[in-house]
């Protein structure tokens, strides 16, 4: 099944993506990567010698979530944004099923093509999930994770899709509403805007996403940090605080905030593990 509700739909959201790319704030490089799953579309920027860092953006979403951020990642780090694959951004749209190891070796592709053995993963949300499924099943290509509102850590929370649904129903407005709460952002905003977009061209994923085991959280030998709205309407966010914590991961609740959110705090995280020296292959 296409991705996409129509050619047209996604043309458009091609195009906003591409209109993104061109005011991309850093020098960058767009590589396109040859993967078992199809092509994956990379956005290289930073100094060629620094740590190597990959991102990995949330779902309905490209690497354009990550251009406000950027100039101070690049600074620091050789970073990798790339495009999730079945996701509305440039690289293939596969979406090979959530069991099995699949991402892992579409990962494994990626980090092959540049040469690198290991490297930092920085992610959000639904690329939380695809980084701790990378990470529990090949720590040792992991330098260090920090991951924001990951999913993946207990079950979505049922409510806010009965919420929006029936806020749907409302026509324009009432979609606005539940998108911004969904988010946790003022329907005023850019995000909220975007997401109505995406929303109204792109099929989301649907059914629940797999839930990993203590067993599989036990693999996560590298430094871990994750943050998350303590006010998330989609994401149990104690839990995750709870089960990343029980695995020996530094968790941090902003309290007031949603499943969107600015802040650096993940940043000092992948400065101060590439000080410690946790980046040396």
């Amino acid at each position: 099944m296409m991705i996409y509700k129509s050619e047209a739909g996604a043309a458009l959201l091609r195009e906003r993506y591409l209109d993104a790319l061109r005011a991309w704030p850093v020098p960058r490089a767009e590589v396109r990567v040859p993967t078992p799953e199809g092509e994956t579309f990379v956005l290289v920027s930073g100094p060629a010698g620094a740590p190597a860092l990959v991102l990995l953006h949330g779902s309905g979403s490209n690497s354009a979530e990550w251009a406000a951020r950027i100039p101070a990642l690049a600074g620091r780090f050789r970073v990798h944004a790339v495009d999730i694959i079945g996701e509305p951004g440039l690289s293939a749209e596969a979406r090979p099923p959530l069991s099995g190891d699949r991402y892992a070796r579409w990962l494994d592709a990626v980090l092959d093509h540049f040469g690198l053995g290991r490297a930092a993963f920085l992610a959000s949300s639904f690329g939380g999930w695809v980084a701790l499924d990378f990470a529990t099943r090949r720590p040792e290509r992991v330098a260090a994770l920090a991951l924001r509102c990951p999913v993946g850590l207990g079950p979505m929370k049922k409510g806010f899709v009965v919420k929006a649904v029936l806020l749907g129903l409302l026509g324009e407005k009432g979609r606005r509403k539940a998108v911004a709460g969904a988010v946790g952002e003022p329907e005023s905003s850019p995000i909220v805007a975007q997401q109505l977009l995406v929303a109204a061209h792109y099929r989301y994923r649907t059914g629940p996403f797999p839930v990993f085991g203590d067993a599989a959280l036990e693999r996560l030998t590298m430094p871990v940090y994750a943050v998350a709205g303590a006010d998330d309407a989609m994401v149990g966010s104690v839990t995750t605080k709870r089960r990343l914590e029980a695995a020996g991961a530094e968790v941090d609740l902003v309290p007031g905030a949603g499943h969107s959110f600015s802040g650096d705090a993940d940043l000092e995280f992948l400065t101060r593990s590439a000080a410690n020296g946790d980046f040396t292959t």
